[in-house]
């Protein structure tokens, strides 16, 4: 535990200080990490340039990152399951533990919930971080710590398939492909999907997604999307009947109305507009099921799985690496288009 708690702190928009906080002292079921690997999200570019995210405003001065991985330095009173050296991911939302969502396994939507880097909590992209025990994965010896801060969007990506239910034979439509949607593609793959095809605006994104197993792709390339939904039923040779909005654009959740075959599912995994015109006629009358997410909930087992046992490559989906220090630069990598950067990840230890 040598040398200071160096964090990266956002204080506005643009505004990331480098500042020294508190080494902090684990309590009761919590340890203490030395981080290691911590990815940026398209939630921490938002907060970085606007300060803002969905309904989540920056007020104060908050540590950012929750992407993470790191190393146990000290266990606090009551935590038997990990000790000094073990290497954990950490899934970064910690939920009341008492109340109605909690006991009924949806934790991700208790009103009590602390969320990494989602004000006014900090997160993690620092030296020494602490957090609670039974929220902390152990890697197996074979899973690196920058596979270890990939649970966390592939956890998002595999909540994303069971809401769908994306099962065997399924025909999955995609609509982004960013980290978030190439990881669901993958996902659900390995859960029997026969076909998924994913549409982007990006044809580095778009090859990448076919490099690692899509089945098509389509270059978007009109406004319309009802085209674009006759385009996805004829690349397909069918309707999808599972539906996976990646992009937060409202013009791909309008193209998945249309898209989804009667009777079938839309997740909605991407933030577009809070008042986003939708044709909802057309989804009331083929009665397609639009569901939300928020996070996740029991996924990091499942994701930690699909890692350990080689069925999903996250390492394929890192493009760029950073030292802590550096961190403004490799936020301004990732934003960038011209970077091609997929998944960016700050080494907290160098």
């Amino acid at each position: 535990m040598s040398g200071d708690n160096l964090a990266a702190v956002l204080h506005g928009p643009l505004d990331v200080r480098f500042e020294k906080i508190p080494i902090p002292e684990p309590s009761h079921n919590e340890v203490m990490l030395c981080m290691g690997s911590v990815g940026i999200c398209g939630s921490d570019i938002k907060y970085w340039q606007t300060g803002k995210c969905g309904r989540f405003t920056v007020e104060a001065p908050m540590v950012m990152g929750h992407e993470a991985a790191g190393t146990v330095v000290k266990v606090g009173p009551g935590v038997h399951d990990l000790k000094a050296g073990d290497r954990v991911a950490v899934e970064p939302g910690v939920p009341c533990r008492t109340c109605h969502l909690c006991k009924t396994g949806k934790y991700n939507l208790c009103k009590d919930v602390s969320f990494c880097a989602t004000p006014p909590d900090d997160g993690n992209m620092c030296k020494f971080y602490k957090h609670p025990a039974d929220f902390c994965f152990k890697l197996p010896d074979k899973v690196s710590l920058d596979e270890g801060a990939m649970l966390e969007p592939l956890a998002v990506a595999v909540y994303s398939c069971k809401r769908g239910e994306v099962g065997p034979g399924s025909h999955v439509l995609i609509c982004g492909a960013g980290p978030v949607g190439i990881l669901a593609m993958m996902v659900a793959k390995q859960m029997g999907a026969t076909s998924v095809l994913l549409t982007d605006i990006s044809e580095n994104r778009l090859a990448v997604a076919k490099s690692l197993g899509a089945s098509h792709v389509i270059k978007v390339s009109t406004d319309d999307p009802k085209e674009l939904a006759n385009q996805i039923e004829a690349t397909m040779g069918c309707q999808p009947n599972v539906s996976i909005e990646c992009s937060a654009v409202d013009f791909s959740f309008r193209t998945a109305i249309y898209a989804t075959y009667p009777g079938g599912s839309i997740v909605m995994v991407g933030r577009g507009s809070f008042d986003v015109t939708i044709p909802y006629t057309i989804a009331a009358t083929k009665e397609v099921d639009i569901k939300g997410i928020f996070r996740y909930a029991n996924c990091y087992p499942a994701a930690l799985e699909f890692v350990s046992s080689g069925a999903v490559d996250v390492k394929s989906l890192i493009t760029h690496h950073f030292p802590l220090l550096d961190t403004v630069e490799a936020f301004k990598t990732a934003k960038s288009p011209d970077s091609n950067a997929m998944k960016v990840i700050i080494h907290c230890d160098q």
